[in-house]
Formats: structure tokens, sequence, C-alpha cells
């Protein structure tokens, strides 16, 4: 855990003023429009947490609110035109992070972490311990 907190925090960052955690928020908006809850579920944290970031994100005009089209009465979330070149950016300096990073790698090497890293993210998300009703996802 202090290794993954480690890369949230050394891991580049486009703009000061957007929290590690807004990133994740503003991927779950590449493909399409969302609610709060969506996006709390899809990145395993609460609402209000989800909520807080969001505000922010909608101060740096990087994200807006817009009327959800099943249901007038609700929001969903959707990127503005510099949240997705934000992310294009982002994508691009932490690709050249990465590269750097594992420069020394092999291809072999790379290849085995890539198999072992989704292995292991599938297995945590497939544990009972981490069901959505579980406490233990809370703990994050």
């Amino acid at each position: 855990m202090k290794l993954m907190g480690a890369v949230k925090q050394r891991a580049p960052r486009v703009d000061p003023k957007v929290d590690p955690i807004g990133y994740p928020l503003m991927f779950n908006l590449r493909d399409e429009p969302r609610r709060v809850s969506e996006i709390a579920e899809r990145v395993y944290l609460d609402v209000s947490t989800v909520s807080r970031h969001v505000s922010n994100l909608v101060a740096l005009g990087l994200v807006t609110k817009v009327p959800d089209p099943d249901d007038k009465r609700a929001q969903v979330l959707t990127l503005t035109e510099d949240g997705q070149r934000m992310l294009v950016d982002l994508r691009e300096r932490r690709n050249a992070w990465l590269d750097e990073v594992t420069s020394t790698w092999s291809e072999r090497d790379l290849a085995t972490f890539d198999r072992l890293l989704r292995r292991f993210a599938d297995d945590v998300e497939a544990h009972p311990l981490f069901s959505p009703a579980s406490p233990a996802k809370d703990a994050s």
C-alpha cells in the first residue's frame, strides 16, 4: 500500500490543482457521462468523497454537470474539452514516465509484469472481502 501511495504521488500530473484521485474520476468519464454514484462504485470510493473531488474538477472547468437524459431530475457528469485534452496529456506523460521506470526491463519482463498485475487486480476484485457491500472497501 505504501508503494501504491508513492506511485500515486510521484506519477506525473498535468495540473497541480488536480488531486491524484481526480484523474481516475476523469478517466471514468472519458467514454460516456456518468452519475457520481456510478463513478464512486467504479473507483471503490464512497459517494461523498467522489462528490467532493468532482466539485473541484467542475470548478477547474474540467468536468461539467448536465441533465441525465434518462431522468431529467438527476445529473450526470461529462468531461469538458479542457478535461479531454488534460487526459490525453496525462496519458502521454504517464506513458513516458513508465517507459523510463521500466527502461531496463526486457520485453519478457514487461509481459510477465503485465500478466501478473492484471491477474492480481482481477483476483482482488473477485475476492469476497472486496465486494461493494464490504466495509473493507471503504478502508481505502
